[in-house]
C-alpha cells in the first residue's frame, strides 16, 4: 500500500521538479569566471545537484543542494575547490565557477530528485580556450560551408599531439537551434590515422566525418573535441549552412507576376473585341434599309405585322459566315 501511495504521488509530480538548462554551448578564456543556471519547476521538496562529465570518464558529483537551504555540499575534490560555489533562489539554482582552468572542460549537468525519481537537465559544455594554454595537443577543423540539399560534405579534424604520446579519442559534437549539444561520433585511438614527422615527435592525425545526402536537419555547428593527456580540446568548429537560393525565389516571384499580367491583358482584350462587336451591332441597326429586291409587305397605318425579305447574295463557304452579324441584322428588322 505504501509503494502504491509513493508511486501515485511520484506519478502525479513527475513533472512538479522537471530541470531545465538554457545555454548549451560556452566557450570562455582560460582564468574568467561562468555562472551555470538551471531552471526548475513545482514546490516540492527536492534536492538538487550539480555534475561534472569529462569525456572519457565517469560523472562526477559536484554538490548537493535542498531546495530551501542556501548553503551546498560539495563532494569529493571539490570540497577543497573553492572556486566552486552553488546556491539557489525560487525557480533558479546557480553552480558559478571562477579562475577557469584547462581542466574544467566539460559538460555540466544539474540534476533533481524526489522519492525516487531523478530528472537531469540538458547539460551545458565549457569550452576554455586562450593563447596561454600549456598543453601538447592542438585540434584543427575544416572552414565553415554552405550546402545544398541532397549534397555531401566531410568534415575534417586534425590532431596535433606535440610531445603526449598517449592514445587519444576524438569526439564530434553538433550543436543547433532543433537540439542541445550531442555526440554524434566517436573516434578511438590513433592507429592508422596518425603519422609522425620526422626529428619530432608529433603526431599528426586526421579525422574525417563523411555526410550524405543532407537535408535541413543536417545544419548547425559541429565541434571536433579531443580528449588527449587528461585534457580536453575542442576545435574552432565548423558550421554548416544551407544555401538559401534567393535567385530561385526571385524567378518564381517574376514568373508569378508575369503570369498575372498575362491574364489582365488576355481580360482586357477580351473586353474590347466583344464591346467593338456590340459596337458594329449597333451601326448597322441604324445603317440598315430596306433591300431593293421584291417585297410583299402586309401593314396597316401604324403597324408592322409581317415582312418577308428576299436578298439575293453571293453563296459564300459555310464556315466564313459570320453567325453573330447575321443575328444582328436579322434582331435589327425584326423590331
Amino acid at each position: 500500500p505504501n509503494n502504491a501511495i509513493t508511486n501515485a504521488l511520484t506519478k502525479d509530480l513527475k513533472f512538479s521538479f522537471s530541470v531545465h538548462q538554457e545555454r548549451r554551448f560556452i566557450t570562455v578564456n582560460r582564468g574568467d569566471r561562468v555562472t551555470l543556471t538551471c531552471f526548475y519547476e513545482g514546490d516540492v521538496a527536492a534536492r538538487f545537484y550539480w555534475y561534472k562529465l569529462t569525456l572519457g570518464q565517469k560523472p562526477k558529483l559536484i554538490s548537493t543542494l535542498y531546495k530551501f537551504d542556501t548553503n551546498a555540499t560539495f563532494s569529493d575534490e571539490f570540497k577543497s575547490d573553492r572556486r566552486f560555489t552553488a546556491d539557489a533562489e525560487k525557480g533558479k539554482i546557480y553552480l558559478k565557477i571562477t579562475d577557469l582552468d584547462i581542466s574544467d572542460s566539460a559538460t555540466y549537468y544539474c540534476a533533481s530528485s524526489y522519492s525516487f525519481k531523478f530528472e537531469f537537465g540538458e547539460g551545458t559544455i565549457i569550452n576554455i580556450r586562450g593563447s596561454e594554454l600549456d598543453i601538447p595537443t592542438l585540434v584543427q577543423q575544416s572552414a565553415s560551408e554552405t550546402i545544398q540539399p541532397g549534397g555531401s560534405v566531410t568534415l575534417n579534424c586534425t590532431v596535433h599531439t606535440g610531445t603526449c604520446d598517449e592514445e587519444h579519442s576524438v569526439y564530434w559534437f553538433k550543436d543547433s537551434e532543433e537540439s542541445f549539444p550531442r555526440i554524434i561520433y566517436t573516434h578511438g585511438g590513433r592507429n592508422d590515422q596518425c603519422e609522425r614527422k620526422p626529428n619530432t615527435q608529433t603526431h599528426t592525425c586526421g579525422y574525417n566525418l563523411p555526410v550524405n545526402s543532407l537535408d535541413t536537419s543536417h545544419a548547425g555547428t559541429y565541434y571536433c573535441a579531443v580528449a588527449s593527456c587528461g585534457h580536453i580540446l575542442f576545435g574552432n568548429r565548423t558550421k554548416l549552412d544551407f544555401k538559401d537560393d534567393g535567385n530561385a525565389v526571385y524567378f518564381f516571384s517574376g514568373a508569378l507576376a508575369f503570369t498575372a499580367f498575362l491574364n489582365v491583358l488576355m481580360a482586357f482584350l477580351l473586353y474590347m473585341a466583344h464591346k467593338r462587336n456590340g459596337t458594329k451591332c449597333t451601326e448597322s441597326h441604324s445603317r440598315i434599309s430596306p433591300p431593293s429586291t421584291n417585297a410583299e409587305v402586309k401593314q396597316n397605318e401604324e403597324n408592322l405585322h409581317y415582312a418577308a425579305l428576299r436578298h439575293h447574295k453571293a453563296d459564300r463557304p459555310r464556315r466564313q459566315r459570320n453567325n453573330s452579324k447575321a443575328e444582328c441584322v436579322y434582331s435589327s428588322i425584326k423590331q
